[in-house]
């Protein structure tokens, strides 16, 4: 679009179905590259990405044009296809429903991108369902327990 400058950037959060750790080191960089891929493709920008056994943050330089939904409901599926196709597992892998999505400015990029690339480091001071809840109350993100991920405690 003529005239249409944006800086939007979205920090996706999304977990293995069942909280499984699924995600294994003997692939998971492979499955970054592609779920990269499919950001590209879709003509945004992929800043950073970490995939932990049961969840995954990506964080997205997003096209205006882009419907945030539409956009992770296509990472998750391709990707999860990728999975199954490859043969990484013996069981089906599946993406749990649902997504957290965040905005930052430009100004936060550099620590968002630092915090994603740290993940695995991260992780072993805090577990995911305290990291999940803290951006929620972070972002003054209205829930309910209910409809959120499928924790294991």
């Amino acid at each position: 679009m003529a005239n249409t400058y944006t800086q939007i950037h979205i920090q996706f959060v999304f977990a293995v179905k069942g909280r499984a750790n699924l995600v294994r080191e003997n692939f998971r960089e492979e499955l970054q590259k592609y779920i990269c891929g499919i950001v590209k493709e879709r003509e945004n920008k992929p800043l950073a990405i970490y995939c932990m056994p049961d969840h995954t943050h990506l964080l997205v330089g997003l096209k205006p044009t882009q419907n945030i939904a539409d956009l992770v409901r296509d990472v998750k599926a391709i990707s999860s296809k990728f999975i199954n196709e490859q043969g990484f597992l013996q069981q089906k892998f599946q993406w749990q429903n649902g997504y957290g999505a965040f905005s930052y400015s430009k100004s936060h990029v550099p620590a968002v991108v630092k915090y994603i690339l740290n993940q695995a480091e991260h992780h072993r001071k805090r577990s995911f369902k305290e990291e999940y809840l803290t951006f929620l109350q972070k972002f003054e993100i209205e829930y309910d327990e209910k409809f959120l991920f499928d924790f294991l405690d």
